[in-house]
């Protein structure tokens, strides 16, 4: 059968009392991460800036809910604004095959289109694992198929379309275009030139939000698109898995730090040598970072926006130095100008070898870490070091607990919402399956149910 009639099937039939349970437990997982990374990137100035342009763009939009700002739009222009925010402060999750970050854009435009079509918890859930499947498996496909590497707005338009039509309860012909559209209108989204000139555009999560509604939305009124890669003879092994094995229970991860994984590394390195020799700040004369190509190609100067400081080794090894974390915190542009950060950016070097290319593959992130002492004038080095997914994020098979996510989704939410909110929206999330509609979820975070904000407690 084709790749896509077989996607489209299950598309429209998978039912949420089938799927097992690590797959309905992952679900709620995943969606209590995005929450986190929604309502903490409500701070970012993007953000902000994507929630005027929806409330101008789509005035008498009444179908879903901007969150936290409380007013409503369209479907499509709320899952634009909450996808804006979901990704704003990089705290969002990975996936396996799709090389960057579905959830992003998969939990809000599961939401805008459960809230407009008033569908149970139970099926935006199942909406949900819908979308994570077809995102790997469409990512996979796109990564292959495009010499330039795309962001994930890109291969997430067609994962996002897919949602949408499980929602709207398109027929399988009509989810096949749905598909084919979004493929054709995905947004081209060449990621390097953004890691060269970090700005807004990131990884396009809005407009991929944006392009899977709309196209699933052309799709219902007749709007026919090509047969999408999914249906590529060349990729049936990689798609004719769909409904049998489940990628998103061990392939997804969800970050630890708050900036562009290719940094990360350099966290670990730099921790093991300052626990190693018990270095503070104030001494520290020079930093001198070995890496691969990517990594070093990231921004390398002070940061003046939240985007360069986010696709950043500097800013980011900077502020864990200092702080010893690398949280949404340190990426909100009122940090910026903070003293201690400022002055450990100055004194950082970045250095691309040659053995550092070699090192780096897929799923291995070498780097080392000089530190030279002001007193003493004695350096110290982490040696070479070769973190994988495990040592940055949670190995693909071996994912963090629950309970982890859990502790996160606290730890960086408490500066936005009070702990009342959190506790009713980590109990909402839990039994997100038994809930008629979604209702309660939106209401709790637009201040419906009580005071939500962090000042208040």
């Amino acid at each position: 059968m084709n790749g896509n009639n077989i996607v489209a099937n299950f598309i429209q039939n998978i039912s949420w009392t089938n799927l097992p349970a690590d797959v309905r437990a992952k679900a709620k997982v995943c969606l209590l991460d995005a929450l986190g990374a929604i309502i903490v990137g409500n701070s970012a100035v993007i953000t902000g800036i994507s929630e005027k342009y929806a409330a101008r763009m789509w005035p008498g939009g009444d179908e879903a809910t901007m969150l936290l700002f409380g007013r409503r739009s369209s479907a499509a222009g709320a899952a634009f604004v909450n996808a804006c925010a979901a990704n704003a402060l990089d705290i969002d999750d990975d996936g396996k095959y799709t090389e960057g970050h579905p959830g992003a854009q998969i939990i809000p435009v599961a939401l805008a289109m459960a809230e407009k079509q008033g569908v149970t918890g139970q099926e935006a859930l199942t909406a949900i694992v819908i979308g994570y499947e077809v995102a790997h498996r469409m990512g996979r496909c796109w990564h292959d198929d495009h010499t330039i590497y795309q962001a994930c707005g890109s291969w997430g338009s067609v994962a996002n379309a897919a949602i949408a039509s499980r929602l709207l309860g398109l027929d399988t012909e009509t989810i096949k275009h749905a598909l084919g559209i979004a493929d054709y209108f995905a947004p081209n989204l060449p990621m390097m030139r953004d890691i060269d000139h970090p700005t807004m555009v990131k990884h396009g999560m809005g407009w991929g939000a944006m392009t899977g509604i709309m196209s699933a939305e052309l799709a219902s009124d007749g709007f026919t698109g090509v047969p999408s890669l999914l249906g590529s003879e060349k990729y049936k092994d990689w798609v004719s898995t769909i409904g049998q094995e489940y990628i998103i229970v061990d392939g997804v991860t969800f970050k630890r730090f708050s900036s562009c994984l290719w940094g990360h590394p350099t966290f670990l390195a730099a921790q093991k040598v300052v626990e190693d020799h018990n270095i503070t700040p104030s001494n520290i004369e020079r930093i001198r970072v070995k890496g691969f190509h990517e990594m070093i190609r990231l921004y390398s100067k002070h940061p003046e926006t939240e985007e360069q400081a986010q696709f950043s080794v500097i800013w980011p090894l900077a502020a864990f130095l200092a702080d010893g974390e690398v949280g949404p915190a340190q990426m909100l542009k009122k940090r910026f100008n903070d003293p201690v950060i400022t002055d450990l950016v100055s004194r950082i070097e970045l250095v691309e070898t040659e053995e550092m290319n070699q090192l780096h593959q897929s799923t291995i992130y070498p780097c080392e870490v000089e530190i030279t002492l002001k007193e003493e004038g004695v350096t110290y080095s982490s040696g070479v070091q070769l973190y994988s997914n495990s040592d940055i994020t949670g190995e693909f098979g071996d994912m963090w607990e629950p309970v982890e996510v859990k502790e996160k989704f606290k730890k960086i939410c408490r500066t936005v919402i009070n702990d009342a909110t959190i506790e009713k929206c980590m109990d909402l999330v839990e039994n997100f399956d038994t809930l008629p509609n979604i209702n309660p979820l939106i209401q709790l975070l637009n201040g419906k149910s009580g005071d939500q904000s962090a000042n208040s407690k």
